[in-house]
Parts: C-alpha cells; structure tokens; sequence
C-alpha cells in the first residue's frame, strides 16, 4: 500500500503523529518531519501491518492533505 501526503496542504496540525506514531512525526520546530524532503508531494510504501494506523491517520487529517492507496 502507498501512503501520499500532499505538502502543500498540510499545515502541521499533527493528528497523524497522535493516529499513527510509528509513521509520522513531528520535527523540533513542530512541522511534519516531511517537510525536509524538496518536494510538494511524500510518496512511500507502507507495510500492510501499519494499515490500520495509516487509514486513521487520513481519516483525522483535518485538511485530508493524507491519501491512501490500496
């Protein structure tokens, strides 16, 4: 499964820390840790194990800045 998070929309709020800890985090600043990468969009694979965090993550997402693709 594929995990997109669209950087341009999010706006650090940090309920996909709180949904789903072991795959996203939070920097020193308080940004989402993606935002070191150099582009607008994070794309990665995630473990099947991890499904059930990841579709929480997408559900709190107050801005839906999370997809997810099966």
């Amino acid at each position: 499964m594929k995990v997109e998070v669209d950087l341009k929309k999010c706006q650090d709020h940090g309920q996909c820390v709180y949904a789903a800890p072991g795959l996203f985090a939070l920097d020193d600043d308080g940004r989402l840790s993606l935002r070191s990468r150099a582009t607008d969009v994070y794309v990665a694979d995630v473990d099947e194990d991890s499904a059930e965090e990841l579709h929480e993550a997408a559900e709190v997402c107050p801005l839906q800045a999370i997809t997810v693709h099966e």
